[in-house]
């Protein structure tokens, strides 16, 4: 038990019992109770049923569409023992959800969303297993062994066979999940799933019935000072001749982890070991090995890319040593690799295979009160990445400061360095042979305000340039957050980028095995803005109205068509590339979307709840950037015809 009293007049923190910032963990320093003796047991079932209605109106080529569609389900959450909970899960919806963000992937790589939705959400660190969580990266690259965010995804094969009314999800029909500890120290967690079959144009399948399971392990001893731990993952596909060519049908994984704190507190150790197996037909395993996170293909790399094989495995180890305790002075150190054939992305979230790294942080802390400051930081981070073939692909510095001054205000600036030496760019021809990499300098600075006051003002700006000046970009992060009367929140978060890349990445030509003949590239010129509203209103404590918008718009044009030459990995940039012509290929693009949630929530009684939900989309795109501005696009978006949602859902709380 910890208990803490905030006093916000001098932003300080009394706490019983007394948190030492120079001791590492949290949990780890929380007070014992003792003495409390024939206390009366909590219920042991809890029920919420609920029923839900929508209705929804797209506006497609032939009219306006519109679907009407009432369901049940319920959540159930049973205490089997005192330290165990079992959560169920049958037919849930999640409509009340805030929309993701709006974003414009270029790159070749997935875009990682966090996890909204309560029933992954609520014990999500029980069944945590990462991959690449280092204090160099913050540990925010999203990688990791379980992504809940698979399970209920859109049908993977939406598009694929000319439907172009796929729905926006795929009905979990079940889910539940066992987490607990036993008195000895064991954590156990297992989550179990089964996601609906979905048909599209012609009852064609575009998303098979898919069995998702985990079973998390993690043993404490020695007080919690070192634990031990292991998950397996299992995803199963009940596939048909429609989605065999396309989609695996099996994929396994097995993990082990430790931690090792040392006596006194100071230094730690951990590792973990990760092995992977992915089968499916010949097809959908060759088109494994082609995506961006293995790229099998690559002409100068010696991988064996085999088009008859119908099954790939792989493995992944690191090793972190770091001192996480001290007054002043901490650091980690970090190796990491990663096979070829490691693969994960049934159900966790890799974006890198064949790879390892080596990274190094080093960090200074000053948490008195000075005459100028309340707390200071200083970080030094090395990071260096490889193929698993020795080939460098990244060799970079970075140092950056934290300064919370008096008037709790706070300063935060650094640079990177970045490509120093000759390092070469595995994935930038998609598939297509390395290429050398020039270095780059990315410096930035944010200000945050008195999160204290009624308005608080936040300013970030990120600055990056390379390829010998030739491209670069501008990004501004101004928000400012409002405490209107005394319960009233509201931010406003506009974001706005501005890129030059003279070797922009286009879809590749390939032969018939998926070979990259031709490794094409554009100079372009891109400008992106997107504005978040969010505002909660709470009418009482038991009711209500969130609202949040986001309108998007990314713009650019392509010039300057060029291809690979026979050197890519000349020294001289420009003996790279060589111009190439394909009058099939868009000059440029135009992106507009707005999202927006307008949520009302009324707990009618203790755990019964109604929500009322309109949600609302827009969406809008072009092959050319077209003459209007980024203030006259999102205008624009205003006036095209919107996809409205309403939901009415409705729960009742049993406990028993």
């Amino acid at each position: 038990l910890t208990v803490d009293r905030d006093l916000y007049r001098y932003s300080q923190r009394v706490s019983w019992p007394l948190f030492r910032q120079s001791k590492a963990g949290f949990v780890s320093q929380f007070g014992e109770i003792s003495g409390l003796d024939d206390l009366e047991a909590p219920r042991r079932l809890e029920a919420a049923p609920y029923v839900v209605t929508k209705n929804v109106s797209e506006f497609t080529s032939t009219g306006i569409g519109r679907t009407q569609d009432v369901a049940a389900g319920g959540d159930v959450k049973y205490r089997v023992t005192p330290n165990f909970t079992l959560d169920a899960t049958v037919n849930p919806d999640f409509g009340q959800v805030e929309a993701d963000p709006g974003v414009l992937n270029l790159s070749a790589f997935e875009t990682f969303f966090r996890e909204q939705r309560p029933f992954f959400v609520q014990g999500a660190g029980t069944f945590r297993f990462d991959l690449n969580c280092t204090a160099v990266n913050d540990c925010n690259t999203g990688e990791g062994l379980v992504y809940s965010r698979r399970i209920g995804r859109a049908p993977e094969l939406a598009g694929t066979y000319s439907d172009t009314t796929s729905p926006a999800f795929t009905r979990i029909l079940g889910a539940g999940k066992l987490t607990g500890r036993l008195p000895g120290g064991m954590t156990i967690g297992v989550l179990d799933a089964v996601t609906q079959h979905v048909t599209g144009v012609g009852g064609v399948t575009i998303e098979p019935t898919t069995n998702y399971g985990v079973v998390r392990l993690r043993q404490d001893v020695r007080g919690g000072e070192t634990s031990v731990g292991g998950i397996v993952t299992a995803v199963n596909r009940d596939n048909d001749s429609f989605t065999s060519p396309y989609l695996r049908r099996r994929a396994y994984v097995g993990g082990a982890d430790f931690r090792h704190r040392f006596p006194g507190g100071r230094f730690e150790l951990w590792g973990s070991l990760d092995l992977s197996r992915v089968a499916g037909s010949a097809q959908a395993i060759a088109a494994t090995q082609r995506d961006a996170v293995h790229y099998y293909q690559r002409p100068d790399v010696g991988l064996p890319y085999d088009t008859t094989r119908t099954s790939l495995s792989g493995d992944a180890e690191e090793l972190q040593f770091g001192k996480v305790g001290g007054t002043h002075l901490l650091g980690q150190t970090s190796y990491q690799r990663r096979s070829a054939g490691f693969e994960v992305n049934d159900l966790g979230y890799l974006q890198r295979a064949d790879q390892q790294s080596w990274s190094t942080w080093v960090g200074y802390f000053d948490r008195h009160t000075r005459r100028l400051y309340q707390r200071f930081q200083w970080n030094f981070n090395w990071w260096q990445y490889w193929t698993t073939a020795g080939l460098p692909e990244e060799r970079a510095f970075n140092t950056n400061t934290h300064t919370t001054f008096n008037n709790t205000w706070s300063f935060h600036t650094g640079f990177t360095l970045g490509q120093l030496g000759g390092t070469y760019c595995y994935d930038c021809a998609r598939g297509g042979p390395a290429i050398r990499q020039d270095s780059y300098f990315a410096p930035w600075a944010g200000l945050n305000g008195d999160d204290r006051k009624a308005i608080v003002p936040y300013f970030w700006v990120n600055y990056w340039r390379g390829d010998g000046g030739r491209s670069h970009s501008i990004n501004l992060m101004p928000e400012v957050d409002f405490k209107l009367a005394s319960r009233v929140t509201a931010a406003f978060i506009p974001n706005y980028t501005r890129k030059t890349n003279d070797i922009q990445p286009r879809d590749p030509v390939t032969d018939a095995q998926g070979r990259v003949i031709h490794s094409v590239f554009s100079h372009l010129e891109q400008k992106q803005l997107g504005v978040t509203v969010r505002v909660t209103y709470p009418f009482s404590a038991n009711m209500s109205l969130q609202v949040y918008a986001q309108p998007f718009v990314s713009k650019g044009t392509y010039s300057n068509l060029r291809e690979l030459s026979a050197t890519p990995r000349a020294a001289d940039y420009a003996s790279r590339y060589q111009p190439y012509f394909d009058p099939t290929l868009s000059t440029g693009f135009n992106y507009k979307q707005f999202r927006s949630n307008v949520v009302f929530r009324w707990e009618y009684r203790p755990g019964s709840t109604l929500f009322v939900v309109w949600s609302q989309g827009r969406t809008q795109s072009a092959d050319a950037e077209g003459p209007r501005g980024l203030g006259g696009n999102l205008r624009d978006l205003f006036d095209l015809r919107p996809d409205n949602g309403f939901l009415v859902k409705l729960s009742y709380w049993i406990n028993r």
